[in-house]
C-alpha cells in the first residue's frame, strides 16, 4: 500500500521545516496532527430515516463507518430520551486522516462558492474545529440520493501545545486560512 500524498508531503516538507523554525533538539517533539472527527448531530424529533442517511453520508465522505452517539441523560424540554440517537460520527487517524485531509483541502473546501477562507480560531491547546453547514461540498456524496442536507464539525486535533503552533502546522499542511 503506498503512502498517502500529503503524508509525504509531511514528512518531506512541514516536517523539516517546523524542526528548524521551532528549534527542536528532537524529532518527536515536532507537531503531528493525531487526529480527524467528523461530528454531525441530528435532531431528536426526526423521521425515522433520517439517523441512516446521516450515517451513510458520512461513512461516504469519511471512507469509514461512524458510530451512532446517544444521548446520556433525558431532558424533558427538548423532548430527548435517554438512549435515544443524537447524531453520527466518525475518528480518522492514519492513511485515512491524511486522506480525508487532502480531499478536504485541496477539493471540498475551494469547491464552496465565493471561498474566501477560513477562520483562524483555535481552542487554546492547538486543536482546531472547522464547521460545514452543507455536505454536498465533498464531491463523493451524492446529491440525488439525499433528501435533505445537513452540516458537520470537523475537528484537528494536534500535539502541538499553543495555537500558534498548531496554526503553522495546519498551514503548512495546506489549510486555506483566512489573511486577516
Amino acid at each position: 500500500m503506498s503512502k498517502p500524498a500529503l503524508k509525504a508531503f509531511y514528512e518531506e516538507k512541514v516536517h523539516p521545516e517546523l524542526m528548524k523554525s521551532h528549534a527542536y533538539m528532537n524529532r518527536h517533539q515536532v507537531p503531528v496532527i493525531e487526529k480527524i472527527v467528523i461530528n454531525s448531530g441530528i435532531s431528536a424529533q426526526a423521521e425515522k430515516g433520517v439517523l441512516e442517511e446521516t450515517a451513510r453520508n458520512i461513512g461516504t465522505i469519511a471512507g469509514q463507518k461512524p458510530i451512532i452517539t446517544k444521548a446520556r441523560v433525558s431532558i424533558s424540554n427538548f423532548k430527548l430520551r435517554e438512549g435515544s440517537p443524537v447524531g453520527v460520527k466518525v475518528t480518522l487517524r492514519g492513511n485515512a486522516m491524511y486522506e480525508f485531509m487532502y480531499r478536504l483541502t485541496s477539493v471540498a473546501l475551494p469547491g464552496i462558492r465565493d471561498f474566501r477562507g477560513i477562520s483562524s480560531r483555535f481552542d487554546g491547546n492547538g486543536n482546531y474545529t472547522l464547521g460545514i453547514s452543507d455536505h454536498t461540498i465533498f464531491p463523493e456524496v451524492n446529491i440525488d440520493g439525499s433528501h435533505r442536507t445537513f452540516g458537520m464539525d470537523i475537528t484537528f486535533t494536534t500535539t502541538t501545545r499553543s495555537d500558534e503552533e498548531g496554526l503553522e502546522l495546519l498551514k503548512l499542511m495546506g489549510m486555506p486560512f483566512r489573511r486577516n
